[in-house]
């Protein structure tokens, strides 16, 4: 059984929250990843994983786990709703100090999780993963490496537009580890509006809107799969599109 939460009536210093939509061939393994990590943490916790309308084999797979530990909250989402009101939801939900979100993928190592956790702790109100700073490090297996300069490309072409845009210090907007106080939590994600993957964008501005500081983090990063060009271009476009929203949303005071 999975114990994380603090004596009843007290609060979690850590609500790390897991949005995930199908994957049944590796969710188990990735849940035990999840559940081993916060069992050996020296600090209280709870877990919430998000089940974004997944197909009946991985939804199972997570409501398992969940009654099988009580301490885990598992929300889900029917039908499909998007990374973005996973996320939301489950920030919504979480009741910890301080909250984290990273993917179900576990792209980023789960001891990354601590040092976006510690930043919060020192001072930060946001802290987000940085895969582009000096300090970052990949892995990747060979085969991906004829993908790097295209995709390099494109996410600094994509990055540039949200720094001129809308972000003008934030150097990796769509890493999927990121973490915040309660307060900031609860000031930001009410206001988000977007379900898809340009949320991250989203949730950035809106803490800029009200003076929250953000701290980015140096962090280890694995790539497991990677994405056709044309699948990436697409995705591109349709985040251009979610820049326009934001802007559009601001400038009618959606985020005030």
């Amino acid at each position: 059984m999975l114990e994380l939460n603090t004596p009843d009536g007290d609060v979690p210093h850590l609500s790390l929250v897991v949005p995930s939509y199908n994957g049944e061939s590796r969710l188990a393994a990735r849940l035990c990843e999840l559940k081993t990590f916060l069992v050996a943490q020296p600090y209280y916790s709870e877990l919430i994983l998000v089940d974004d309308g997944s197909a009946e084999g991985a939804a199972a797979i997570m409501r398992q786990f969940a009654d099988a530990n009580p301490s885990v909250t598992l929300i889900r989402n029917d039908p499909n709703r998007g990374k973005g009101a996973s996320v939301t939801r489950g920030m919504l939900a979480a009741r910890g100090r301080y909250r984290v979100f990273t993917d179900a993928d576990l792209a980023f190592p789960l001891t990354e999780v601590n040092k976006i956790l510690r930043d919060l702790e020192v001072g930060a109100d946001v802290a987000i993963a940085c895969r582009v700073l000096p300090e970052s490090r990949y892995q990747m297996s060979p085969s991906f490496f004829h993908y790097l300069y295209t995709r390099h490309l494109m996410s600094r072409t994509f990055n540039r537009m949200v720094r001129t845009v809308l972000l003008r210090d934030v150097l990796d907007t769509q890493a999927g580890l990121k973490g915040f106080t309660a307060r900031a939590a609860d000031t930001v994600f009410p206001r988000v509006t977007i379900p898809g993957f340009g949320f991250d964008v989203e949730v950035l501005y809106v803490a800029q809107k009200h003076g929250l500081s953000v701290r980015q983090t140096a962090v280890d990063f694995r790539y497991d799969r990677e994405p056709t060009t044309v699948r990436f271009a697409q995705a591109a476009m349709t985040m251009a599109g979610d820049l326009l929203q934001i802007k559009l949303r601001d400038w009618r005071g959606r985020y005030g």
